[in-house]
Order: C-alpha cells, then structure tokens, then sequence
C-alpha cells in the first residue's frame, strides 16, 4: 500500500568501538581494494532489578573500499580503536556449509577515523608518535559507484 508518503532517503552511522581481529583486504576482478573488519561497539547501562551496572557488546561488520581500505590495512589491528561514518547495507550470499542464501547486514564506511597515533621512527631512531588518521574515500561515494 502506497499512502503516497515520501520518506527521505536518509542512512547514516556513526560508530565507535574496537577492531575484534586484524583487518582483511580483498581485491576485486577489476583490482579494487576492498578491506573487511568487524568493531566491538560497547554500551553501558544499569539494570532496573539489581541497580548494577552493566555492559553490552554489539559486534558490527564494516567494509572500506579503494585506497582508504588499504589504509586500513596498513594501520589498524585487533584492538585498534576507530570511529567509522558510513551507511548499512545488506548484502546476500550462498553459505558454503548449508549451500542455502544469507542475508549479512553491513556498515559500508566512507570515513574511518584512526583513534590511536601510528608508531614512527624519528631519525635518532628513537619512538615518536605520528599524528592520528583517517582513511576516507576520494568523495562522499554514491552507493551506485560501490564496486561489486
């Protein structure tokens, strides 16, 4: 049934949280750089019954393309922290045990910002840390330019 409402387009995410294992990057036939991590997005909340505090861990999937997933590579570990902008997305695929179709919901990053500075080498070689990061995409990438 169509009412004839509009709704706006509208699917932002904004998440903070820490790398549950190191990076993958993956390449496309066509040799673009895909970058696949999952963050561990905690909330605090207190509990009505007993008057504790307690936590909740959410575990969220997150894709970086092109040179900013190669960033993301480069830079990040398990327990990095990070700040990702991005939008869900789902995606279906065959499951290779069930051979039956899965439906994964998605955070598609366009900013991933590095919380944490990069370890450098000064040329006394000694430690001196680097100025925290970012891995963004060129542009604020149109979902119709992901590739596939």
């Amino acid at each position: 049934m169509n009412s004839g409402l509009r709704l706006p387009e509208q699917n932002q995410v904004l998440l903070t949280g820490r790398l549950t294992r190191d990076p993958e990057v993956f390449f496309t036939p066509q040799g673009t750089a895909k970058c696949w991590f999952s963050i561990a997005v905690n909330q605090n909340y207190k509990d009505k019954a007993t008057g504790e505090w307690k936590e909740s861990v959410s575990y969220v999937p997150v894709v970086v393309w092109r040179q900013a997933a190669e960033r993301c590579k480069d830079r990040l570990r398990k327990g990095s922290p990070v700040h990702v902008e991005g939008r869900l997305r789902s995606r279906e695929f065959e499951d290779k045990k069930t051979g039956g179709k899965r439906t994964v919901l998605e955070v598609e990053a366009r900013r991933v910002q590095f919380l944490e500075r990069a370890e450098g080498r000064s040329s006394a070689g000694a430690e001196t840390p680097a100025p925290m990061g970012t891995a963004e995409t060129s542009d604020a990438v149109d979902i119709e330019e992901v590739p596939f």
